[in-house]
This record gives structure tokens, sequence and C-alpha cells, in this order.
């Protein structure tokens, strides 16, 4: 997990491969249905260790066509979705439109962001984003500084093991055919240990993790305590001394 800085941290590739797909993310049949399928269970989790989000800022890094950012803001939070897609966000603020879910979407990175508004934000989520970036670490510094102490912030990435190669990319892309060939690099997946690395790094506390589990005959995903393939992290801006 590098940690050096880049002028511009985001991969023009895979900014255009999610393009590509954009008019698709509201679609639950197509290759967004994973994402569709474990909003739910991302949403209680972030809710878990926030509790009621009703008023509280939240800013939702990476938000894509604004699955997440909408289910944020149903629950009460005031959210800013922020990605570098252009035509995913296009997608985002037309079904804000149809679904008068508001939500403040930005062509903004997280780095600029964060400089923009320090310490803003209540919680911060960062969702299947980490992957796809050159500097993940830069990104994870970005999310620390734009929370408030006392703030969360959460993650969820993939995890880099042979089993993770099997089941994300061998499974999901090639035999049960639940993502795009290609959505996923097996380089630029994260060990739980170097995302804990990085939020260390970046001041954070590490508050508990999750692993999301799918089961191909049911075809559901669950929390579990198994993170060896996808993952969550809740982490912790410490609250400043009194």
């Amino acid at each position: 997990m590098t940690s050096q800085t880049t002028h511009s941290n985001a991969d023009q590739a895979e900014l255009d491969k999610f393009s590509a797909l954009a008019s698709r993310w509201w679609d639950p049949e197509s290759e967004f249905k994973p994402l569709h399928a474990i909003n739910p269970l991302r949403l209680g989790w972030i809710i878990s260790h926030t509790g009621d989000l009703s008023g509280k800022r939240v800013v939702d890094v990476g938000c894509g066509g604004g699955i997440l950012s909408e289910s944020l803001a149903t629950s009460g939070a005031q959210v800013t979705g922020i990605d570098l897609a252009e035509r995913s966000l296009k997608i985002a603020r037309l079904h804000g439109l149809e679904s008068g879910v508001s939500v403040d979407y930005r062509a903004v990175s997280a780095e600029q962001l964060a400089q923009e508004e320090p310490e803003q934000f209540d919680v911060v989520t960062c969702m299947e984003m980490l992957e796809h970036v050159p500097d993940p670490a830069s990104i994870v510094r970005a999310c620390a500084d734009m929370a408030k102490p006392g703030g969360w912030i959460f993650f969820s990435t993939l995890n880099r093991n042979p089993k993770s190669f099997l089941f994300a990319i061998i499974g999901a892309e090639y035999v049960l055919k639940l993502l795009p060939k290609g959505t996923h690099s097996y380089e630029s997946f994260i060990k739980p240990s170097e995302l804990a690395s990085a939020a260390r790094q970046a001041g954070l506390e590490t508050c508990g993790m999750k692993g999301l589990e799918y089961n191909p005959f049911s075809k559901t995903y669950r929390l579990s305590g198994d993170v060896s393939v996808n993952y969550l992290m809740a982490a912790r801006k410490p609250a400043r001394s009194a």
C-alpha cells in the first residue's frame, strides 16, 4: 500500500470503466446487482456504529451512481457524494431527481475536498473504492482529514490472498458472472493489516472489521467474521481532549 502523494490520485482506465457502465447503476439486475444486494448490510453496519444519522454531515467518497449516498440521505443524513467519474455523477443526480432524495454530488477528489472542508463531516464512507486508485493510503488520509474529531470513517475493500483471487476474480467475474470481467485487479487488493496500518498512520483508531460473504446457492450476502475476501473496516478519529 503506497503512501506517496500523486498529482492526481485516479486511474483514468478505472474511471472510464465505470463511466461506460454508468447508465446501469440503478438497474438492480445489472452489473451493479451485487452493490444493490449488499447496500442494506453496509448501511446497517454503519448505523450500528454511528447511531441515528439524522442531521449528521456525511461524505460518501467514490459515490458512483449514488446507491449508498441515497440510503444515507434517506436515513436522515446531510450527504455529499464525491466521485471523479462524471457520467456516474450525472446518473446519480438524475436518479435523485426521480427519487426525491437530496444529495449534493460533486466532481472532486477526496484529497481536494479534505483541503476545502477539513474536519467538517461526522461520518465518512469510502466503499469499494480503495482498490481502484493508485494510492489508497492518500485516500485514507484524506478521509481522516475530512472527519470531525470523534467522527466515524468506514472503508470496504478486498483482501489480497489466494482465496480472494479465486472468489473475487475467478468466481465472481468468470464463473458466477456477478461482475464484468476485468472489474478488479488482484495486485490492487489490500490486506486488512495494510488498511489498518494506513488508518493508524492517518491518526485513526480501528474500531472493528466485518467480512462480507456471498452464498452462491442462496444467492445472498451476509456479514460475518471472515475477512478473507470482502471486508469492511470501521475507524474513528480521536476526539480532542477537553
